[in-house]
């Protein structure tokens, strides 16, 4: 799950990020409304954490190019203004949520899973697909109801994957949202093809109905056998 902070006040932004990396979210930052407007332009992301006051720009305003350009992505407004005014404006502009400063991060994080759960899952906490099942709220995967382990990579391009079913995914999108936009810098994907090799191999000695198919010249899918 890849999330982007868009908060110019440093000691936070890098505390938001430390603490939703522990948490095993892919973190990206950005300090501008510029830097901002370039990583969206470019990237997608799951949930963006949105700062109105920035120092070149209002993040009320970041929001709406945002869906100008057409962007689904989720939306917590992180502000010290807490007016009624800032909250509706910021509501009816498409943010799906809004938290004041401060704030426990213990609270952030329960609002991005709940936000993520309600937006992409239709509120179930449990993802199938086949006779797979994700736990994501426990980082936990059952095939054939027997609970299999995966290192954190594994975990998370399978979780990519399966609420992706039957659809196909470029190597370099599926990068960018498993390690992070920098990876668009990497020469090759070899570090995507070994964590994909390792994934089948336990999923089919789980006994999945479920696989990763590579599509030649484009990337993978997943589809049931």
């Amino acid at each position: 799950m890849k999330i982007l902070i868009v908060e110019d006040e440093p000691s936070l932004r890098e505390i938001m990020q430390h603490f939703l990396e522990k948490e095993r979210y892919v973190v990206e930052t950005a300090a501008t409304f510029r830097e901002a407007m370039d990583k969206i332009s470019l990237y997608d992301y799951e949930c963006m954490l949105l700062d109105i006051m920035l120092p070149d720009g209002n993040g009320l305003a970041l929001l709406q190019e945002l869906r100008k350009i057409n962007k689904q992505e989720n939306v917590i407004i992180i502000s010290a203004k807490d007016s009624v005014d800032d909250k509706v404006a910021g509501l009816e502009l498409g943010a799906d949520d809004y938290l004041s400063k401060p704030f426990h991060l213990s609270e952030l994080n329960a609002r991005i899973k709940s936000l993520i759960r309600r937006n992409r899952h239709q509120g179930d906490t449990a993802i199938e697909c086949g006779n797979i099942k994700i736990i994501p709220d426990k980082f936990e995967v059952y095939i054939n109801e027997q609970l299999v382990e995966l290192n954190r990579k594994e975990y998370d391009i399978l979780h990519y994957f399966i609420t992706r079913p039957n659809r196909l995914v470029d190597k370099a999108v599926l990068a960018e949202a498993v390690w992070g936009d920098h990876i668009d810098q990497v020469d090759n994907y070899d570090f995507i093809y070994a964590q994909i090799k390792n994934l089948r191999k336990k999923m089919n000695d789980a006994g999945a109905n479920v696989e990763i198919k590579a599509v030649y010249g484009f990337g993978y899918k997943l589809t049931e056998v």
